[in-house]
């Protein structure tokens, strides 16, 4: 025999929450409001429980409520992806409820339901030894994008990966490579599509464009130039809402 951990988490106006869920693809396996408010969702045997909260606590706009390891973390993204956008016809990426986005290579991704509980959802194999940035082994910009990669990908902190990213092409920025200072421009690029800054992606676009870069660079940064114009497809792709 073996123990089970079951997340409980804060159920805010309940048949919201569980619609949330249920966009996302989870089977809602219990609903009741009285004698007392409590739900379940399940999905491939992990388990959600939701109750109401303490009427003195207050909560943060935003807490951590769940840790789910799945088996392919890009599909299960992409399923979500669709669920959300066929309710509510779009992607939500900002505010509660909201899913993050997700870039090739990922090994996590959060969704935040109404009531502001964050499950993060973890590929099942993804390294014990994962290092968080600022990897010993580099230095200069190539550090810096190190760095950044966490705060956007790990820690969804994108005001402070775009610090980052503009204080080490201060920094860096003239003894980096071509493509190091490319790198740099398309996650500044991308990170101004996440902010909805028009100006920025214009101007971190014609820095991108204006590098001598040789064929070969261009061709090894394909996935980093793509990457702006490929979440903006994702955040701006609408569906069918119910």
């Amino acid at each position: 025999m073996s123990d089970t951990a079951v997340p409980l988490l804060w159920s805010g106006d309940l048949s919201t929450t569980l619609d949330f869920y249920r966009a996302l693809g989870y089977e809602v396996t219990h609903e009741q409001t009285r004698p007392y408010v409590y739900g379940v969702v399940e999905m491939d045997g992990a388990a959600l429980h939701f109750a109401p909260a303490p009427a003195e606590l207050a909560l943060p706009t935003e807490h951590v409520g769940a840790l789910v390891m799945v088996d392919d973390i890009a599909a299960r993204h992409a399923a979500f992806t669709a669920g959300l956008r066929e309710r509510f016809g779009r992607v939500p990426a900002k505010g509660c409820p909201r899913i993050t986005r997700f870039r090739p290579g990922q090994s996590r991704f959060s969704t935040v339901d109404p009531m502001g509980n964050t499950v993060i959802h973890i590929q099942r194999d993804e390294p014990r030894d994962l290092e968080y940035g600022g990897s010993r082994g580099l230095s200069g910009l190539a550090k810096v994008l190190d760095n950044a990669r966490i705060l956007r990908d790990f820690k969804n902190d994108d005001r402070a990966a775009t610090r980052a990213l503009r204080a080490g092409l201060r920094r860096h920025g003239a003894t980096a490579t071509p493509v190091e200072r490319a790198r740099a421009y398309a996650a500044l690029a991308e990170l101004a599509v996440a902010a909805d800054d028009t100006a920025q992606l214009a101007h971190w676009t014609a820095e991108l464009r204006a590098l001598d870069l040789t064929p070969a660079d261009r061709a090894g940064l394909a996935a980093d130039e793509n990457a702006p114009a490929a979440l903006s497809a994702w955040l701006t792709a609408t569906g069918d809402p119910s």
